[in-house]
C-alpha cells in the first residue's frame, strides 16, 4: 500500500510539471510594445528590478540545472520560437536609447551543433527588422573624392535642432572582409571649414584601403562636444547601420579626431572601447576621470600632443595618459597596446599623419577573456553593456568589473570606484590627476554572456565574484540569448548563446 501512494505521488508530480511547463511557453507578449517616450537612463535612475524576465535564482544560467546534456548534442526543445515574434521584439528597440532594455523572455533551448545555424538565422532576421526602422540611413558608399554627404537629424529631446551633416566615403578597393572603418571628429573652429579641412586629411592619411565617416557638429557653443547624449544616439546608430551595411569589417573600426576631436575620441574610446579595434586621440588630453585607461586594454590606443601645447595643459594631460598606461601595460604585459607621443618642438598644431597609418595594423579582440570595465557614465548615460557583461542593476555611480577567464573558471572582481582630485589647474577650475580607491560591492546584478570562443560549453562552468562561488555547471544554449545580445550589442561578432546572471550578496 505504501508502494502504491508513493507511485500516485510521483505520477502526480510528473503531471504538475508538465503543466507548469506547458503554461509558461507562452508568445510575446504585447507588454514589450514600444515606450515612445524618449527618458535618457540618468545616473541611479534604473527600475531595479525587471518585471520581463522570468527569473530561475539569483545566480542562475538560463537553465534547469538539472537538465544539461549539451555536451551530447541531444538536446530538445518543447517551445518553437516564431520568426514574427522575434521580428516584432527586434522591430520594438529602435527607440531604445538611453532607456531601460526589454529582454525577449521566450525560451527555445538549442543544439551545440545548431548555434552558427541560429546566429546567422537571427541576424538575418535583425537585418530585415532594421530595414523597417522609420530612420534615416546611411546613403550608399561612393569614394570618399566625390565628396558624397547627408545628414542625420538627431532626437529633440537629446539636442534641439540638431541636424548633424556627414561625408560617407571610401578610399581604395574593398577587401574580401569589408573595409576598415575610421570615424574622424573635427576640431572646435568653424564648424564648416573643419568639416571640409577634415574630409581633406582623410582623402591624404595613408590608411587606403579604408572608410571613412566624417561628421560635422551639429551646432555650436555649449554643444560644441563629440561625447553629448545626441552625439553618443549618433555613434550607436553608426555602429548599428555599419554592420548591417555589408561594407565594413567589423573587427576593423577607428575612432579619431583633432583638438575638440582630440577631447572627444580619448573619452568615446573608454566608453565604447568593445566596438573598436583601435583609437586615436591628436592634439588633446583629458583628466582621466573622463576616459578611464582600464577601459581600453584590449584595443590599440594612440595619442599625440605636442611637447609645446600648454593650453588647458594638453600636454601635460598627455603625460598622465601616458604615465597611466604605460603603469597598465608593466602590470599586465597582455593589454593596454599603445603609442603616446608627446613632440617636442610642436604646439597645437603636430602632424596627423602617422595615426590611422599605425591603428590600421591593429583589429578588434571581440571576445577578451580578460576584460577591465570602469562603467561610468557621459554626459548622464551609461553604457547597458560592454563586451560580454551586461548591467541590469548598479548599486553605484561608478563600478569596476574584472573578468578573466581561464578554460572554464570565470573570476570576476565588482568594486565601487571613488576618486580624488590631487592635482588642480592654476587657472581652469578642473583636476588635471586624481587618485582613485576601490571598495568591494555587495549589491547589484548582471549578465556574463558566454559562447564557444569564452568557454567549453560541454563542459561546467564555474563562476566565482568577489571570492565566493556564483555558479557551477553546464549553461544552457538558448535562442533567448541570441536574441537578447543582438539587441543589446547589435553586433554580428557578439551574438551570444549562453548566459549566466549574477545577484550580488
Amino acid at each position: 500500500m505504501k508502494h502504491n501512494l508513493i507511485t500516485i505521488t510521483r505520477l502526480l508530480l510528473i503531471l504538475a510539471c508538465i503543466s507548469v511547463v506547458t503554461c509558461k511557453n507562452h508568445p510575446l507578449e504585447s507588454k514589450n510594445k514600444k515606450d515612445n517616450t524618449a527618458q535618457v537612463e540618468e545616473k541611479n535612475d534604473e527600475d531595479n528590478s525587471n518585471n520581463n524576465e522570468s527569473k530561475e535564482g539569483n545566480n542562475s544560467s538560463d537553465t534547469d540545472n538539472n537538465n544539461n546534456d549539451n555536451q551530447e548534442d541531444n538536446v530538445t526543445s518543447d517551445n518553437i520560437i516564431e520568426e514574427s515574434e522575434i521580428k516584432d521584439y527586434f522591430l520594438n528597440q529602435q527607440d531604445n536609447f538611453g532607456k531601460k532594455k526589454v529582454d525577449f523572455i521566450n525560451s527555445q533551448i538549442i543544439k551545440i551543433s545548431e548555434i552558427n545555424a541560429y546566429k546567422e538565422k537571427i541576424w538575418k532576421i535583425w537585418k530585415e527588422s532594421n530595414k523597417l526602422f522609420n530612420e534615416e540611413k546611411l546613403i550608399s558608399l561612393s569614394p570618399l573624392t566625390e565628396g558624397k554627404s547627408s545628414s542625420w537629424t538627431l532626437p529633440s529631446n537629446l539636442e534641439a535642432n540638431a541636424i548633424m551633416p556627414y561625408y560617407w566615403g571610401s578610399k581604395g578597393t574593398k577587401p574580401s572582409q569589408g573595409y576598415p572603418l575610421f570615424i574622424y571628429l573635427h576640431g572646435s573652429g568653424p564648424k564648416t571649414s573643419e568639416w571640409s579641412a577634415g574630409k581633406y586629411l582623410a582623402e591624404h592619411f595613408e590608411d587606403a584601403p579604408s572608410t571613412y565617416f566624417i561628421p560635422q557638429i551639429p551646432n555650436m557653443g555649449e554643444y560644441y562636444r563629440w561625447w553629448q547624449k545626441a552625439k553618443l544616439f549618433a555613434w550607436e546608430k553608426l555602429f548599428r547601420l555599419a554592420y548591417l551595411s555589408g561594407e565594413i569589417d567589423a573587427k576593423r573600426i577607428y575612432l579619431i579626431g583633432i583638438s575638440e576631436g582630440g577631447y572627444g575620441s580619448q573619452r568615446l574610446a573608454s566608453y565604447y572601447a568593445d566596438y573598436l579595434a583601435g583609437a586615436g586621440p591628436m592634439a588633446g588630453g583629458e583628466p582621466l576621470i573622463n576616459a578611464p585607461i582600464e577601459n581600453c586594454r584590449n584595443i590599440a590606443f594612440s595619442l599625440r600632443t605636442g611637447g609645446n601645447d600648454t593650453q588647458f595643459h594638453r600636454n601635460q594631460l598627455t603625460r598622465y595618459t601616458k604615465e597611466a598606461f604605460e603603469k597598465a601595460k608593466k602590470e599586465d604585459s597582455e593589454g593596454y597596446t599603445h603609442f603616446i607621443d608627446i613632440i617636442d618642438g610642436y604646439g597645437h598644431a603636430i602632424n596627423y599623419y602617422p595615426t590611422s597609418t599605425w591603428l590600421k595594423n591593429f583589429t578588434r579582440t571581440a571576445h577578451p577573456k580578460k576584460i577591465v570595465w570602469e562603467d561610468f557614465d557621459i554626459d548622464g548615460v551609461y553604457r547597458k553593456a560592454f563586451y560580454n557583461i551586461e548591467v541590469k542593476k548598479r548599486s553605484a555611480d561608478r563600478t569596476r568589473y574584472i573578468v578573466d577567464i581561464k578554460d572554464n573558471q570565470i573570476n570576476i572582481s565588482v568594486d565601487k570606484v571613488d576618486y580624488k582630485g590631487t592635482v588642480k589647474s592654476p587657472y581652469w577650475n578642473f583636476f588635471l590627476k586624481y587618485d582613485k580607491t576601490y571598495t568591494r560591492l555587495h549589491d547589484g546584478e548582471f549578465i556574463i554572456y558566454l559562447n564557444e570562443q569564452l568557454v567549453d560549453l560541454t563542459k561546467d562552468v564555474r563562476v566565482t565574484v568577489n571570492g565566493e562561488e556564483y555558479f557551477n555547471d553546464k549553461v544552457k544554449i538558448d535562442m533567448k540569448n541570441i536574441i537578447n545580445s543582438c539587441a543589446t550589442y547589435f553586433d554580428p561578432e557578439r551574438l551570444f548563446p549562453a548566459s549566466i546572471q549574477i545577484k550580488l550578496k
